[in-house]
């Protein structure tokens, strides 16, 4: 497959599945990367469930990693991707006779990270979410280069689905720079036990707990965050 790959170091984020605090944590790194100075951007390419508004459609995720990011962008080149019904991105795209094109994802994220030095693109979904007939975000994640953080939700059965999406990112050769454990609820039955069994098997570091938050605080969230080396 071709190369699109991203013209600033960042991170590409995926989850053990939706729902999981992708956005939450993209948002924290974002800030992280304020706080150590740069001027970092935040692309959601493709998002479903997306609401009317004045503007045009809109999801809440984008909107929030462009609330976070350390330089104004328009909407669309952090959202290329927007539709309505909140459902897979290949199931929407297709209702709405849209074909996905990763090149279109390229130029947008060649435009939206024009000024700045660190970019977070939030994936869809899960690693094999479905983006076309054909492509899953694992193709987009391939061809964009980045450095892979995943998020897992911490639930029951988060190792399985874990290990399984740690495999699949090795598998396709990109780096894993690590991964970051997201409470999903005040209380999760042998939480620190289960923490320590991915950190046995995934084959990458910790890069913190975020705790829970009925309402999210991103500062609190950042600063139980490491950025990973040479990111």
């Amino acid at each position: 497959m071709f190369s699109i790959s991203c013209p600033i170091p960042g991170l590409f984020v995926t989850g053990t599945d939706t729902e999981i605090g992708k956005s939450r944590v993209s948002a924290a790194l974002l800030a992280a990367y304020r706080a150590q100075g740069h001027v970092a951007v935040g692309m959601k390419p493709i998002a479903s469930g997306c609401r009317q508004t004045p503007e045009g459609l809109r999801n809440d995720d984008a909107l929030l990693l462009t609330q976070e990011a350390g330089a104004e962008r328009p909407y669309p080149l952090v959202n290329p991707y927007a539709f309505a019904p909140p459902i897979s991105p290949h199931l929407a795209a297709a209702e709405a006779g849209v074909e996905i094109s990763l090149i279109r994802i390229q130029t947008h994220l060649s435009q939206l990270c024009m000024g700045a030095d660190r970019v977070v693109v939030e994936a869809a979904g899960g690693w094999y979410a479905p983006i076309g007939e054909e492509l899953t975000m694992a193709d987009l994640a391939r061809v964009l280069d980045l450095p892979v953080v995943l998020v897992v939700g911490l639930r029951l059965g988060c190792i399985n689905h874990a290990l399984l999406t740690a495999r699949a990112i090795e598998e396709e050769g990109l780096t894993f720079a690590g991964w970051v454990a997201n409470r999903l609820g005040p209380a999760m039955s042998h939480e620190a036990q289960n923490i320590a069994t991915l950190e046995r098997m995934i084959p990458a570091p910790r890069l913190g707990t975020v705790p829970y938050q009925p309402e999210f605080d991103v500062h609190a969230a950042a600063a139980a965050l490491t950025l990973p080396r040479r990111a």
